[in-house]
């Protein structure tokens, strides 16, 4: 991607050359930027050069969405681990007998919804989850949308000055004032402890060798080594800037439909403006690696 400067601010096309095509599955962008919904595809079944293709799809859209798919909880699994082992979500519900399957649930008795806040998923872990696949089943008459931005973008957005006072800072991320009474109404007990651990401030993802930015409003307490004032102000000059529309595509849920995110290199906000209707579903979360 090459990033275009100007008296309009950031503005971005897509990298010259054509892509080369997909042969077992259709990809169809929601923006030059981010996202494509996937088609061509049963999850329940997928061949193994269908799966090759869908990490390639990721690796290239860093969210990619499909419609209509009848997963039972064992093919939402299986699916999950094409990708990887199953990452264990350290405070959420599951359903029973599947520790792996968390539960996404908010209806009118619910005290908040899932998602809220722009985040990436449990980055407070050691080794923070790689991607995230979420099926919802029951879906609101309307609203419920995801919204999910590029980090890829909103680094190579940044003046190189920005860029070259960002490498090689490190930032702590801590899950216990998320975490805390956060599933109280679901009848879960707290744990004594939930996970921390210092991550790059900037990250290159395994696969792609992009950098993207790694702090985000729900788990990032602070940037180490600086001052605490000058950790504030910078983390909220990043936050407002990584949460520039320029960079983010939207879903819009039907049921049955399934989202899998690259929680490396993508953040998302999950809507909550469906009160007091249903939106009810599953997600399985596949472990990564240690952020470098």
């Amino acid at each position: 991607m090459n990033v275009l400067r100007g008296n309009q601010g950031p503005r971005y096309k897509a990298a010259a050359g054509a892509e080369e095509p997909f042969e077992t599955i259709t990809v169809d962008k929601l923006t030059p930027i981010i996202g494509a919904e996937i088609g061509g595809v049963d999850l329940s079944s997928p061949s193994n050069r269908q799966l090759d293709e869908i990490h390639r799809a990721l690796a290239e859209n860093q969210v990619i969405f499909f419609r209509d798919q009848e997963l039972t909880p064992e093919q939402h699994l299986d699916f999950g681990r094409h990708f990887g082992p199953l990452h264990l979500h350290p405070a959420a519900p599951h359903a029973p007998g599947h520790p792996e399957l968390m539960i996404i649930h908010a209806d009118k008795d619910s005290p908040r919804a899932n998602g809220e806040n722009w985040h990436s998923d449990v980055s407070c872990d050691e080794l923070p989850p790689l991607g995230s696949i979420l099926y919802i089943k029951t879906c609101p008459p309307r609203g419920g949308d995801t919204l999910f931005a590029s980090m890829y973008a909103a680094y190579e957005a940044l003046s190189e000055r920005m860029q070259t006072y960002l490498e090689g800072l490190t930032a702590l991320h801590d899950g216990e004032h998320v975490y805390r009474g956060l599933y109280a109404n679901y009848g879960v007990a707290d744990k004594p402890a939930y996970p921390r651990a210092e991550h790059p401030v900037v990250r290159t993802h395994p696969v792609t060798g992009r950098k993207a930015l790694y702090v985000n409003r729900g788990f990032t307490r602070r940037i180490l080594g600086i001052p605490r004032d000058e950790s504030e102000g910078v983390l909220r000059y990043l936050y407002e800037h990584m949460e520039n529309p320029l960079f983010q595509c939207r879903f819009r849920w039907r049921a049955n439909s399934v989202a899998f995110w690259d929680n490396r290199c993508v953040q998302h906000h999950a809507m909550w403006d469906y009160w007091p209707h249903t939106r009810s579903g599953f997600r399985v979360t596949v472990r990564g690696d240690k952020p470098a």
